[in-house]
C-alpha cells in the first residue's frame, strides 16, 4: 500500500530528474550551474548565457516535450490495448497498429506530395498525423473485428492477426520506398527508424494537445478497464457500456499511436515494457496503473533519447532501434512466461 500510495510522486520526481539530466547532457554540454542561469533562475555569464538559451530553448526543450509526449502516449495505449484485450501481450508496435500509421504516413509523403506538387500546393504539415491517425485507427478495428467472436477474443488469433496486418503494412511501405524519389525516401526512412530529432515546438505542442486528452480520459476508462477484466458480461451486468468502451478505447489507441508514429515515427516496445513492470510494482488497477504508465512512459523514452543522442555522438543512434534492443528480450521473457495463455 506504502508503494502504491508513493507512485505517482515518485514517478513525477524521477521524470523531473531525467528531464534535468536531459537538458544538461548533449553535443554542446551544459551544467547545472548554467541551465538554472539560462532558466533565469540565477545570474549567469553573460558570454555564454545567450548560447546556453539558444540551445534550450530551440532545441533540447522541444524534444523534451516530444519525448515525454510520445512515451506517454505510446505507454498509455498499450496499458489501454492490454485491457480492452485482457493479455499482457498487447502493443500498438507489436500487432500492427503502429505499422498502419507507418502506412498511412509513408502514402501520404509520396503519393500526397505527388499529387499536391501536380496542383503546385505544399503538402500540409497537419495532413501527416491526420493520416496517422487513419491509418492507426483502420489497423486496430481491423484487429479487434478480427480477434473478437461473439464477445471473446482469442489471444492467439489476436498475436497472430496483428503481425499478418503489420506483414501487409510494411509490405505497403516497402511499395511506397519503391517508388519514393530521395528526398521522399529519406523522409520514409525516418518513419521507419523512430526519431525525435525532428522535433519543435509546432509538434510539441500538437503532441501536448493528444496527451493531455488522453489524460483527461484515463478517469473515465479507468474504471470500465478494471470491470471488464471480469468478463465482457459481467462487466455488462455491472453497468458498463461494453460496446461503447471498446469504441472509445479503440479511438484512444489510434489516436495515441496514429501521433506518436507521425511525429517520432515507429517507436516499438514502450507500450509492452512500462506497463507490465508497473503491474508488478503497483498491482493491476487501472486508476493507478494508467497516469502511472503515462508518467513511466514519458520518463522512459526521455532517457532513452537521451542515450540515443549522446551514446554515438555526433552521430545520432535512431531510437527506434535502441527501444528495440531493450524490449525485444523482454517481450521474449514475456512470451515465455505467457506460454499456456497461448496455448504453447
Amino acid at each position: 500500500m506504502q508503494l502504491r500510495t508513493l507512485a505517482i510522486p515518485a514517478l513525477c520526481v524521477l521524470l523531473l530528474l531525467a528531464a534535468v539530466a536531459a537538458a544538461t547532457v548533449g553535443a554542446a554540454g551544459i551544467s547545472f550551474e548554467r541551465l538554472l542561469a539560462a532558466l533565469g533562475v540565477i545570474d549567469g555569464d553573460p558570454a555564454l548565457l545567450a548560447r546556453d538559451q539558444l540551445v534550450l530553448w530551440s532545441v533540447r526543450v522541444p524534444r523534451i516535450a516530444m519525448a515525454v509526449c510520445v512515451g506517454a502516449l505510446l505507454a498509455v495505449a498499450g496499458t489501454i490495448m492490454q485491457g480492452l484485450f485482457r493479455n499482457p501481450l498487447a502493443d500498438p508496435g507489436l500487432v500492427g497498429v503502429s505499422a498502419g500509421g507507418a502506412l498511412a504516413a509513408a502514402a501520404t509523403i509520396v503519393l500526397g506530395d505527388r499529387l499536391m506538387a501536380h496542383y503546385a500546393i505544399k503538402l500540409p504539415f497537419e495532413l501527416l498525423p491526420l493520416a496517422a491517425f487513419v491509418g492507426s485507427l483502420t489497423a486496430t478495428t481491423i484487429l479487434y473485428r478480427i480477434a473478437t467472436r461473439e464477445g471473446r477474443t482469442s489471444i492467439a488469433t489476436f498475436l497472430l492477426a496483428g503481425l499478418a496486418i503489420g506483414a501487409l503494412a510494411m509490405a505497403g511501405v516497402g511499395l511506397l520506398v519503391f517508388m519514393a524519389d530521395d528526398r521522399q525516401l529519406r523522409d520514409i526512412q525516418f518513419w521507419m527508424l523512430g526519431s525525435l530529432g525532428g522535433a519543435t515546438w509546432e509538434k510539441a505542442m500538437l503532441m501536448a494537445g493528444v496527451a493531455g486528452t488522453m489524460l483527461l480520459a484515463v478517469p473515465w476508462i479507468a474504471r470500465s478497464l478494471d470491470l471488464l477484466v471480469l468478463g465482457e458480461a459481467e462487466a455488462f451486468h455491472m453497468g458498463v457500456e461494453v460496446e461503447r468502451l471498446k469504441r472509445v478505447a479503440i479511438v484512444l489507441v489510434a489516436a495515441a499511436s496514429g501521433a506518436a508514429v507521425a511525429f517520432a515515427g515507429v517507436i516499438g516496445f514502450v507500450g509492452i515494457v512500462v506497463p507490465h513492470l508497473l503491474r508488478l510494482a503497483i498491482g493491476p488497477g487501472h486508476r493507478l496503473l494508467l497516469p502511472a504508465t503515462f508518467l513511466f512512459g514519458a520518463t522512459l523514452l526521455l532517457v532513452a533519447d537521451t542515450f540515443a543522442r549522446t551514446i554515438a555522438a555526433p552521430a545520432e543512434l535512431p531510437i527506434g532501434i535502441l527501444t528495440a534492443l531493450v524490449g525485444a528480450p523482454f517481450f521474449l521473457v514475456l512470451l515465455l512466461r505467457n506460454r499456456g495463455m497461448l496455448g504453447l
